[in-house]
């Protein structure tokens, strides 16, 4: 059994790693930095393990053994509590985030080695170049990376808004630094700050419902800051009358709003694709564990509010469709692999805010975890044949196959598992999904239900496709020559056809296990191995009490696999040596739909072209820059003429002169002579 100081050290470990890689090795020791990774790994596997214990304790054992939050701060009425919201969500993401965390940053010990010792050294004596991998920046890349760890670890262990909010923007804030990790690339500074910025946006809706929250609740007895409180107390204002229905809509419409730009939902998910730019590991630890999922995570925290206003699950639920489809339609002509990986983790996410939205609570929270570990293997695997060709566009790759074996294997596993292929997890989750909103649409005659299953089915064949398309594309026919053919290749070292190091296929193979047999696991269809049936999303959806959802459904199930199988089809007769159909001559027969599509709809133009030139530019800062002009400067400047000019006018009696002084004084005492004889 664990207690509440080892909980307190799932978050603890992590930051001490930053602190000590950011604050000794760093300034001090940077000629020692490859110390910096073991650390990170050391610190971060220990809340790997202290967090399966967690899991076990918590949703096995029922046992609870957090206590009752501590007094931070009292302000009159107002009280600031911190402590832990420990109930299976905060385990499950525990084992999520320290889980794909811990493999991300075993890989990234060699990932992030410079090819060779020479080169490492010549370019750092020399200064030819910036160095992007090697001694000059592993510890900033393991600090970063340690930081960004404890910061979603401390967001879903926050039992209080403020804390939330504190760690959601911190969060936010190591996802810039590392999207930016490579700062003197232009494409990766500007992937930074359009990140940064998009979902700041997002964040600001997110606080705006913070503020109302406070605004509408801060005179009540109990503390409306504390998560729990919020999630038992504000549905049951609203059924007493003392909170309007409105408002509860505007508070969980706020918070969804914040979730929409983390989770890169549109229309917030411009800066999600563009996020590749920072190293490999890194974007498969924000689109697995961290960044990304954060989204999902505040609307599962916050359930019980959403559940309360049908407006607020129907928005939810239709974005999520609509994402889950417009995604995967994206990544049909991507040629950059991770790129392909990125949107299929907008269409994922799409998929958990479908099943939230339809009040698939357990299934959504199930999903998130079956996905992040193949999510994170696909990643990882796209980085390791980065590591032999130089590249990531898909273009110049080809003939790998039998040239790099392990990853061909795991990547083939991690994309049947996204694909929803049975047996592998991502079916399991993912056939909940569908059967919960076709059950609800059916037999609960919903019809926002009904439409986003069309959506879902339809993105489960593009997902086939696309994710079969990337894999032939890379792993079949011939070499096409790497990063020596790709004029914008960004390589590390010379094109090397072989497996990666052990360090870089080792947790690739270890998440190659869960990507197969989470999903069964945590959740069989019957009883298995003695495990319950539906546990885990039983077991979720009880914190809330939530009625038992949807069991196994065999036709249903049959006909996604169906559907999945013809994108698998479609893709070998497409992008296996000797196709049977042309990709080119599809390309030329459906050329303005393929522009569309491989121009992202245009909304990078809509949103720099319109929102930032035009409405902004040329409009907003053009009025900013007319007022300070004309109306704050010309106020400043006929103070100070004001002042300049009565000053001039009082000067003329301070002259030196006796005479005037006197003149004055004499005035003066015959006035006031005056008012006091012939004031009555």
């Amino acid at each position: 059994m664990v207690n509440e100081q080892l909980i307190w050290a799932i978050f603890f470990l992590p930051l001490a790693s930053f602190a000590l890689i950011a604050l000794v090795i760093r300034p001090f020791f940077n000629h020692a930095s490859v110390i910096s990774g073991p650390i990170a790994v050391v610190s971060i596997g220990a809340s790997f393990v202290i967090s399966i214990l967690t899991f076990i304790d918590t949703t096995i054992n029922q046992h609870n053994p957090i206590g009752d939050p501590k007094d931070w701060l009292s302000i009159g009425n107002f009280e600031l509590q911190i402590g832990i919201l420990l109930d299976p969500l905060t385990a499950t993401m525990l084992v999520v985030v320290t889980g794909v965390s811990l493999m991300v940053q075993i890989y990234s010990t060699f990932y992030m080695k410079a090819p060779t010792p020479d080169h490492e050294s010549e370019n750092h004596e020399n200064n030819a170049e910036p160095v992007e991998l090697g001694q000059p920046v592993y510890a900033r890349y393991f600090a970063y990376m340690s930081l960004f760890t404890a910061s979603m670890l401390g967001l879903v262990m926050a039992a209080n808004v403020v804390q939330l909010f504190v760690f959601w923007e911190l969060v936010g804030l190591c996802s810039y630094l590392l999207i930016g990790f490579w700062f003197h690339r232009p494409a990766a500074a500007a992937a930074a700050k359009k990140a940064f910025i998009v979902t700041r946006v997002g964040d600001f809706g997110f606080l705006l419902a913070l503020m109302y929250l406070f605004s509408k609740t801060y005179q009540e007895n109990i503390n409306y800051l504390n998560i729990q409180t919020i999630n038992e107390n504000l549905p049951a204002l609203v059924s007493s009358g003392t909170l309007g229905a409105g408002a509860l809509t505007l508070i969980a419409i706020g918070f969804f709003v914040g979730a929409i730009g983390k989770s890169g939902q549109f229309p917030l998910h411009t800066w999600l694709p563009d996020a590749m730019e920072g190293p490999t590991p890194v974007s498969a630890l924000i689109h697995a564990a961290t960044m990304v999922t954060a989204g999902v995570f505040l609307v599962g925290r916050f359930f019980p509010l959403f559940q309360a206003s049908q407006d607020a699950m129907m928005l939810v639920a239709l974005v999520g469709g609509i994402t889950a489809l417009f995604a995967a339609t994206m990544g049909l002509v991507s040629n950059d692999i991770k790129r392909v990986l990125a949107y299929s983790t907008v269409s994922q996410l799409g998929y958990m805010m479908l099943a939230l939205g339809i009040g698939a609570y357990g299934v959504a929270i199930f999903h998130l975890f079956t996905h992040a570990f193949f999510k994170a293997l696909l990643f990882l695997g796209s980085g390791s044949v980065n590591h032999a060709t130089g590249t990531f566009d898909m273009r110049f790759m080809g003939g790998l196959r039998k040239k790099m074996p392990i990853t061909y294997i795991t990547f083939l596993i991690g994309s049947l598992s996204l694909a929803g292929i049975f047996p592998l997890a991502g079916f399991w989750s993912k056939d909940e999904i569908l059967l919960n909103s076709f059950k609800s649409g059916t037999e609960g005659g919903e019809l926002v239900s009904m439409i986003v299953f069309v959506l879902a089915i339809i993105a489960v064949f593009m997902t086939a496709f696309y994710m079969f398309r990337a894999l032939f594309m890379t792993f079949e026919g011939e070499f096409r020559g790497g990063s020596e053919k790709d004029p914008e290749a960004n390589a590390h070292g010379p094109v090397h056809l072989a497996e990666s190091p052990s360090l870089m296929v080792i947790p690739m193979v270890i998440l190659a296990i869960p990507a197969v047999l989470i999903g069964v696991l945590a959740n069989p269809p019957r009883e298995f191995l003695g495990i319950e049936a539906h546990w885990m999303v039983h077991t979720l959806d009880h914190m809330y009490h939530i009625p038992a959802g949807e069991g196994f459904d065999v036709s249903l199930a049959a006909v996604s696999t169906l559907v999945a199988l013809a994108g698998i089809v479609l893709a070998i007769a497409m992008y296996k040596p000797k196709p049977l159909i042309s990709p080119e001559s599809i390309g030329k027969t459906l050329r303005p739909v393929h522009t569309l599509l491989y121009r992202k709809y245009y909304f990078d133009e809509l949103y720099e072209g319109i929102f930032v030139r035009q409405i902004y530019y040329r409009g907003l800062a053009l009025a900013s820059d007319w007022t300070d002009r004309n109306i704050v400067d010309r106020a400043v400047n006929i103070v100070g003429w004001t002042g300049a000019n009565f000053g001039g006018l009082i000067r003329q009696f301070q002259n030196g002169q006796m005479q005037m002084y006197a003149t004055v004084t004499s005035i003066g005492i015959i006035v006031i002579t005056a008012i006091f004889i012939f004031g009555d």
